[in-house]
């Protein structure tokens, strides 16, 4: 199983950034999937969760109302749409898909990552 994340970059305090996050190697619409982020000398951290079907989302409150989490199961394929950035948002963003089809902010629940993407939000 393969995760290939990518769409990160930098970009300025209030702008807008969409992460993509592509699965090969199993299949994706019977499996939940979610985006973590870590920053420098920070642990990873939960930032949004989604539903096999894309009918629950999830979301830290750190994030909730900037952030929208989305899936295309016919391009096997998980978005991160991030709007009004915030500096404290620079980190490396990591896709992940989980060991069922509910989302979840634990870690455990997810049995394969991808490499992550650098996001950088200059202020």
């Amino acid at each position: 199983v393969q995760l290939q994340a990518s769409g990160g970059g930098l970009v300025q305090a209030g702008g807008s950034l969409r992460l993509s996050c592509v699965v090969s190697g199993r299949t994706f619409s019977r499996y939940a999937m979610s985006w973590f982020r870590q920053a420098p000398g920070k642990e990873r951290e939960f930032v949004a969760a989604i539903s096999w079907s894309g009918g629950s989302t999830y979301y830290a409150d750190s994030v909730k109302g900037r952030v929208t989490i989305s899936r295309d199961n016919a391009k096997n394929t998980v978005y991160l749409q991030m709007n009004s950035a915030k500096p404290e948002d620079t980190a490396v963003y990591y896709c992940a898909s989980g060991k069922g089809t509910m989302g979840s902010a634990g870690a455990g629940s997810y049995d394969y990552w991808g490499q992550g993407t650098q996001v950088t939000v200059s202020s």
